[in-house]
């Protein structure tokens, strides 16, 4: 029998396309598809849907002040702890980033503050 340590270590290092072309091998070898059953049954728009993976980090970018820019300010300086001159150059420049690669959670979170002081933010 194969050295299963050896094998899982060996696998570990492979980079994503080599993991890719390793599966694609083995299904032609072995006559088999690696694809998910209820996904070959669903037709190729399910499978595309598989294919797209949910986007986990979010960037938070104000695109206005909106009319109450001091209130504004005050949570762009509670979320970066940046200093009311930097604070207040974010609020007034648009598409400034607020926050940058975060989770949904934290992402969504700061978009209500900010738009609860008026702002206008987008999330991407």
């Amino acid at each position: 029998m194969a050295d299963l340590e050896k094998l899982m270590d060996q696998l570990s290092e492979l980079t994503v396309l080599e993991a890719a072309e390793l599966v694609k091998m083995l299904e032609e070898k072995w006559g088999v598809s690696a694809a998910a059953p209820v996904a070959a049954m669903a037709g190729p728009a399910a499978a595309a849907e598989e294919e797209v993976e949910e986007q986990t980090e979010f960037d938070v970018i104000i695109k206005s002040a909106g009319p109450k820019k001091i209130e504004t300010i005050k949570v762009i300086r509670q979320l970066t702890n940046l200093g009311l001159v930097d604070a207040k150059n974010m609020a007034e420049t648009a598409d400034s980033k607020v926050l940058e690669a975060v989770g949904k959670d934290i992402a969504q979170d700061a978009k209500e503050k900010l738009e609860a002081a008026g702002a206008e933010v987008e999330l991407k």
